[in-house]
């Protein structure tokens, strides 16, 4: 049975759908006013992973991922560059469907634009006023009550003893409570605005999210996801929002990517730390990088840096060069054979894509040992599941490893690594050795003598 981590209840728990055979999901997505880095690559990576998976397995799933395309960021932006504020955002929009498409990632079902959806926000905040959870403020602002919304913190466990403890002094004199946040901001010179009950302005962030949810998968789903920044404090919000609405749980299940970090540090934009998905791809195959991202656990912190991608390249070619001295078989996956069973318990245990890499690799070794097409044909189907192996083995190892500019010297380097691996008796590294040169059109021959070599 799958299990899902649920950050709602910090455990391990057994997926129901509300639903049977159907799963409703949410992932809040970027905010358009510059390329995605890889923190965002790794959001769109791991719930691609998510959705191929739970339809592998029968269920019929809608996704849906927003698009933030109004918010203070966007505007400053815009006015920068002297450019309206739609060029922007259309812009950036088409370079996040550009990097998605050449991570291997499938466009969701729906993808609503915050500006598209200002009705039915201004719905859900009328609800809230109605409720006695949100109120009208004297600059014209609307806020929500954090107070009057007896859950409040049950996602982050933040208590509100804690958060009051953390307050700035500098508290806006609009809120009745420093943890009010705003729903509704009053229109500003120069800034975009809408029509409202309460006067012209434009969203706040966290309001969009419950909005778009409930227009497309209604006021109660399944699972919703996004990065481990956002459970506080935006899915938090979320969630007093959409409870403070309809009186009714929101999500069943709430799932958080871990961060990617550079030098112990999250990587954002804020902090400057940031490589954006096309300087990456500039210098690795994109495979490669949805690699590097799978070979983690997504709970886990991804740990960013050229040798882990150096790394994956090389798993990925090894795997790549298995199918390519073995040119693999279509064949339909029978659950019941005991790679198959491997593969689908690690995927039904939260989704652990290292452990299913793993069966993948120890896959490769029977491949290369007995050299039967069908075993290499479910080498290539297992790993369709997680959006890998899909190319022509010798077009990626081309692209990947660059087999054009292998001169002498790093032959020879290559040679005598796999020696020092053998003599450390780390078989798996020296074969790994062998295979690359081999994908490169290297052949090795050991003799008495030592190692020699010839192009293919």
């Amino acid at each position: 049975m799958l299990r899902i981590h649920n950050s709602l209840t910090r455990d391990k728990q057994d997926f129901v759908p509300i639903r049977p055979g159907e799963i409703r999901m949410y992932v809040c997505g970027m905010t358009v006013y510059d390329f995605c880095h890889v923190g965002h690559a790794r959001v769109m990576v791991v719930f691609d992973v998510v959705v191929r998976w739970l339809r592998s397995q029968g269920y019929r799933v809608t996704y849906v991922r927003n698009i933030t395309d109004i918010d203070d960021k966007i505007i400053r932006r815009a006015a920068e560059n002297g450019e309206p504020i739609d060029a922007l955002t259309g812009r950036f929009i088409d370079a996040m469907n550009d990097d998605a498409a050449a991570l291997g990632v499938v466009r969701p079902d729906h993808e609503p634009r915050a500006t598209d959806s200002i009705p039915a926000m201004l719905d859900l905040i009328g609800r809230l006023i109605e409720n006695g959870l949100a109120y009208r403020a004297p600059n014209g602002d609307v806020y929500y009550s954090v107070r009057d919304f007896p859950g409040y913190g049950k996602l982050s466990g933040k208590s509100l003893e804690d958060l009051r403890a953390g307050e700035r002094v500098d508290v806006d004199p609009n809120k009745r409570d420093a943890l009010d946040f705003v729903l509704w901001k009053s229109a500003k010179p120069d800034e975009p605005q809408w029509a409202s009950p309460w006067g012209p302005g434009r969203p706040g962030w966290h309001i969009e999210c419950s909005a778009m949810s409930e227009t497309l998968l209604g006021s109660h789903f399944d699972i919703h996801g996004g990065g481990q920044d956002l459970q506080f404090p935006h899915h938090e919000n979320e969630i007093a929002q959409s409870e403070g609405a309809h009186r009714h749980p929101f999500v069943n299940y709430w799932m958080h990517n871990g961060f990617v970090r550079v030098d112990d540090e999250k990587m954002s934009k804020s902090l400057g730390n940031f490589f954006t998905v096309r300087e990456v791809l500039a210098k690795y195959d994109a495979e490669v990088v949805r690699y590097f991202i799978l070979r983690a656990h997504y709970r886990s912190p991804l740990n960013y840096s050229d040798q882990h991608l150096d790394d994956a390249r090389a798993g990925l070619t090894r795997l790549y060069t298995a199918l390519k001295n073995v040119p693999p078989v279509a064949v339909t996956i029978d659950w019941d054979e005991p790679v198959a069973a491997r593969f689908r318990a690690a995927m039904n245990d939260d989704f652990n894509t290292p452990e299913a890499c793993a069966v993948l690799f120890d896959l490769v070794g029977e491949v290369n040992r007995d050299r039967v097409p069908e075993r290499a044909g479910l080498l290539k189907a297992l790993a369709a599941l997680l959006g890998l192996l899909g190319r022509e083995p010798g077009a990626f190892l081309q692209a990947a490893t660059g087999a054009d500019g292998l001169g002498e010297d790093d032959i020879a380097a290559r040679i005598a690594a796999r020696a020092a691996a053998k003599k450390a008796r780390d078989f798996a590294d020296a074969d790994r050795i062998r295979d690359e040169l081999l994908a490169l059109g290297i052949m090795l021959e050991d003799t008495a003598a030592g190692t020699t070599w010839r192009r293919r």
